[in-house]
């Protein structure tokens, strides 16, 4: 049964195929230090194809976020809500719905014919034609939301979930009959009544697959028993006290999980989903700011954290903030879950100070016997790059556009890239949807592999070929 309403709007889709124009940037124009792109123009490696581009569109048209993957379908959250794109034809994309619900983040997981929306912005009620309301109000509503999408033409809202502090991202833990959505938020403020410090806790959201509808918090377990990462001063490094978690990537075929946890990066055993416990914790006090999100490797052997130095809002891709902060930190994982540190991977392609780039969301390509990610740099585009070596990481391929200072009055660029299928796609905060084709001959093998599904905050183990 439906709740709210909601507006699903099934339209083709506005798009740009073949996108490269006579602007188009194949390689660094000032070497390998950084490009000097004018607004909006695109630069490129040699051998990453754009191949197409689609706009946000009202009712869906403020910032884009996350994406899922089913079938030959792609899920792309946007603050408005999110968009159901036909992906059978990678290089012509067709929306097959658009739906209008408000509410930020909109961080997007699919699960079937379920999709679970994260809401971490203060609503007036559990509707999608809700508006913002004071999280100083007990009546008001942030948390997750639960779409069935087996009509993916006509998505139904059927469930509303509310937890601690909203949800800022959420990540699918499957069981044979049930999907456990852990739930990470941050920022407690003792005016709201919802979301009370210390908050060193995730909620745990349990869905039973034959009843959906009878989702519920079965638990919020505290991570932090002795409160976490003390934080430091505001305006230093690393300021950030751990309240909570910002991202938590899942390897549930091997009962483990990364947090990203502000203050703090975390191994966590899940091996029973209703109790994760916290079996491993780093700092890096001299270079981490933010600890936002996490990647396994294939094996299991390595962890990828991400430092999002600056919120998202701020150039630190430059001289001036150097190769270690506001990077990625490449771990070795031990057998017995220890994190070993072995060094920094970040762009050099310097960006402007003026164009917001730091380490961002982004997956694994599935390659045997190696360990390569695309990644998200915001206004540092999308990045291809090898950690096989953990300790001589390097870049392989890029595509990213110039300065687009187009949202929010501060800040463009890729939010979110991933591996599926043969393509990458990418959910860019201003410019909307992209689709590239990397044509790197020494990937290629990864264009077998075919997945049903990806959520890439929840990892899959790749075949071996």
């Amino acid at each position: 049964m439906a709740i709210g309403a909601i507006a699903a709007i099934a339209t083709t889709g506005v798009g740009v195929a073949s996108a490269s124009t006579a602007g188009d940037v194949p390689e660094p124009a000032v070497g390998k230090s950084g490009l000097e792109l004018a607004p909006d123009q695109i630069g490129h490696s040699k051998n990453v194809k754009h191949l197409f581009n689609t706009p946000h569109v009202t009712p869906v048209d403020a910032t884009g976020s996350d994406i899922a993957f089913s079938g030959d379908k792609a899920f792309v959250g946007n603050y408005d809500g999110f968009v159901i794109f036909d992906i059978s034809t990678p290089a012509s994309p067709e929306v097959l719905a658009r739906v209008s619900c408000p509410g930020s983040q909109n961080d997007i997981t699919i699960s079937g014919d379920l999709l679970y929306l994260s809401t971490d912005s203060s609503r007036s009620d559990t509707s999608c034609a809700s508006t913002t309301q004071s999280a100083e109000v007990k009546e008001s509503w942030e948390g997750i939301k639960i779409f069935d999408v087996s009509d993916p033409k006509n998505p139904e809202y059927i469930k509303a979930v509310e937890t601690k502090c909203g949800s800022h991202t959420n990540t699918l833990v499957p069981s044979a009959d049930h999907d456990y959505i852990y739930v990470s938020s941050y920022s407690p403020n003792e005016d709201f009544p919802d979301c009370q410090p210390p908050h060193d806790l995730i909620s745990i959201v349990k869905v039973p697959k034959a009843d959906p509808t009878a989702a519920a918090v079965v638990d919020a377990p505290n991570l932090f028993p002795d409160g976490g990462n003390p934080g430091g001063t505001e305006g230093t490094n690393n300021y950030r006290t751990t309240s909570g978690c910002h991202d938590i990537t899942a390897y549930p075929s091997k009962k483990i999980a990364a947090g990203a946890c502000m203050g703090d990066g975390v191994i966590i055993d899940i091996a029973n989903p209703e109790a994760p416990k916290v079996i491993e914790t780093v700092r890096d006090t001299a270079n981490f700011a933010f600890w936002h999100s996490a990647t396994f490797n294939n094996t299991g052997t390595k962890v990828v954290f991400t430092d999002e130095l600056g919120g998202g809002g701020l150039g630190t891709c430059n001289v001036k903030l150097g190769p270690t902060r506001g990077a990625n930190a490449i771990y070795d994982l031990s057998s017995d879950n220890q994190l070993t540190f072995k060094n920094y991977f970040k762009i050099s392609r310097h960006q402007n100070d003026n164009e917001n780039c730091v380490a961002h969301n982004g997956s694994l390509i599935p390659l045997p016997g190696r360990d390569v990610m695309v990644q998200s740099w915001y206004m540092g585009g999308t990045s291809v790059w090898d950690f096989t070596d953990s300790e001589n990481p390097r870049e392989l391929e890029y595509f990213e556009r110039g300065p687009n200072g187009n949202v929010g009055g501060g800040g463009g660029g890729t939010w979110s890239s991933y591996y599926y299928n043969g393509h990458v796609y990418s959910s860019d905060l201003g410019k909307g949807f992209d689709v590239l084709k990397i044509t790197n001959p020494s990937l290629k093998q990864a264009d077998k592999v075919k997945m049903n599904e990806l959520n890439p905050q929840s990892q899959p183990v790749y075949p071996k070929r």
